[in-house]
């Protein structure tokens, strides 16, 4: 599912579930999931054997992935790249330095996002928007939007290790017809870092139950 999300060039590896004999975990990656829920310990091991499967498709070793700050997944040196879990799925997405400068991939349960988290999330403008689209229910907007803020943060923060508030970024979503359940968005930056664009360009796709986006900033 990721895969159809990024450039060629990105290694990625998914699951529907989780397989604890297969996704074991490195002495340092357990103690920071020690004092964790089995399920918890359960989702951390499977998104990383997905993470280990796209290393191996680009010659790498495997390694520890450690969380670094705001939980972000720290990768070998030279390579970028993403981690996402949900029910159903996890999803990892590896590549050189050299061709990517960052990337967010996030995937959701395609459902309807709660109306107290959906007032979090979405703007004003992104609220008229999301409630004149026909037919509803069709596409789970308000949780695609939640999906695409969380895939830029990711590939904004590694960059800036600032935060950036689901208010700082607005989003535009397309679709190339009515009907199609995948297309782009553009998500347009309330707030400036140095060094950093004023839009992240990214990709949408529901498929199988699962609300998907990646944002990849190609290298400079």
């Amino acid at each position: 599912m990721i895969e159809r999300l990024v450039p060629a060039s990105v290694s990625c590896a998914h699951s529907r579930e989780d397989h604890p004999s297969a996704d074991t975990l490195f002495p340092e990656e357990t103690a920071q999931v020690a004092r964790s829920t089995l399920a918890r310990r359960a989702e951390f091991a499977s998104v990383r054997g997905c993470a280990r499967r796209a290393m191996a498709r680009l010659g790498l070793a495997p390694v520890p992935i450690l969380r670094g700050p705001r939980g972000a997944p720290l990768w070998p040196a030279g390579f970028v790249g993403s981690m996402t879990h949900c029910q159903g799925y996890r999803g990892a997405a590896l590549a050189s330095a050299r061709e990517i400068r960052s990337l967010g991939i996030d995937a959701e349960p395609h459902v309807q996002l709660p109306s107290d988290i959906r007032k979090l999330v979405a703007s004003a403008e992104e609220d008229r928007w999301m409630s004149a689209q026909q037919p509803a229910g069709a596409i789970h907007w308000d949780r695609l939007l939640f999906s695409a803020k969380e895939s830029v943060f990711k590939a904004w923060y590694p960059l800036t290790r600032l935060e950036l508030d689901f208010n700082q970024a607005e989003i535009i979503f397309r679709r190339p017809e009515q009907g199609v359940a995948e297309g782009t968005f553009t998500a347009q930056l309330l707030c400036r870092a140095s060094g950093m664009p004023d839009s992240f360009e990214g990709r949408w796709l529901v498929m199988e139950g699962i609300a998907a986006t990646a944002v990849v900033l190609p290298a400079e």
